[in-house]
């Protein structure tokens, strides 16, 4: 048998190892159908990492930042942490949902949200505190609320960015303009004329595309489902983005962002709504 002195130093480094890794993920907090966490993250451009984690029970969804016709996206109140000077939340692409309620727009079987932190003063620890409110769904949408809270060590001292983020920030739809190259890509966005509340957006994409469209407060904007039909060497497809609902004081340019998806991949960009061009149609 190894004399106890030999084998303390080795227990308390496993301790002191295990320590480190319970304070990188706060406790799960549990709600109706659905759970939440905070997980810690690396560092990356001068802020810290660090990602909510959302997991409904088998059989229901929670909802992207546009939730679509029903459901209850996200809502984050940060204002109970320490040392935090901004929080900017990283979506990755959602999937488009059909059912008796209407078209809906997120992540089934749970989804990691990135959090990008920028900490008041960087040699300091941020203590992130979260009131997380945010919907579940099967067959009704259920609202569920989740009190979170971990410190992120200083600037400098943060752990490598664990693989569930890593994986949930290759989901994140690449920044594009409007008219850049590449296989993956949004040619135009042009009204749809002749009085039209439409807008006609032109992609060019290695498989069959799905756009999501939002626009400011007050807007709302609709999608066709994804065509079945894939695109023939890359040939662009044009996809009408119906304007449902608008301020009828609308007015100048408006800005709308699109993402898209197709064959694994992701962009997002912004394009700017003439009002005046959908004016004609107001009913």
């Amino acid at each position: 048998m190894r004399p106890l002195s030999r084998l303390a130093p080795a227990l308390l480094c496993a301790l002191i190892g295990s320590a480190a890794v319970a304070a990188e993920i706060s406790p799960w907090a549990a709600g109706l159908r659905a759970k939440a966490r905070l997980l810690a993250g690396g560092e990356a451009n001068g802020a810290r990492l660090a990602a909510v984690e959302i997991a409904p029970e088998r059989g229901f969804k929670t909802y992207w930042r546009h939730p679509g016709e029903s459901g209850l996206p996200p809502a984050f109140d940060w204002s109970g942490s320490a040392n935090l000077a901004a929080v900017e939340v990283l979506w990755p692409a959602p999937r488009r949902f059909e059912d008796g309620g209407g078209v809906s727009y997120g992540y089934e079987g749970g989804v990691v949200l990135p959090l990008r932190v920028t900490p008041r003063e960087a040699e300091r620890p941020v203590r992130l505190a979260l009131t997380l409110d945010y919907g579940v769904c099967k067959d009704v949408c259920i609202p569920v609320r989740a009190e979170l809270s971990l410190a992120l060590p200083p600037g400098g001292s943060a752990a490598p960015t664990p693989p569930a983020i890593e994986r949930a920030l290759s989901a994140v739809p690449e920044r594009r303009a409007v008219g850049a190259g590449g296989e993956l890509s949004v040619l135009a966005v042009e009204p749809a004329g002749a009085g039209k509340r439409e807008l006609l957006v032109t992609v060019r994409a290695p498989a069959p595309p799905e756009l999501f469209a939002e626009g400011p407060e007050g807007w709302f904007l609709s999608t066709p489902p994804q065509n079945s039909a894939p695109p023939h060497s890359f040939a662009p497809v044009t996809i009408p983005v119906a304007v449902d609902e608008h301020p009828p004081e609308a007015a100048g340019p408006v800005p709308i962002r699109l993402t898209v998806t197709a064959g694994g991949r992701a962009i997002e960009m912004e394009a700017l709504l003439d009002a005046a061009s959908i004016s004609a149609a107001r009913p």
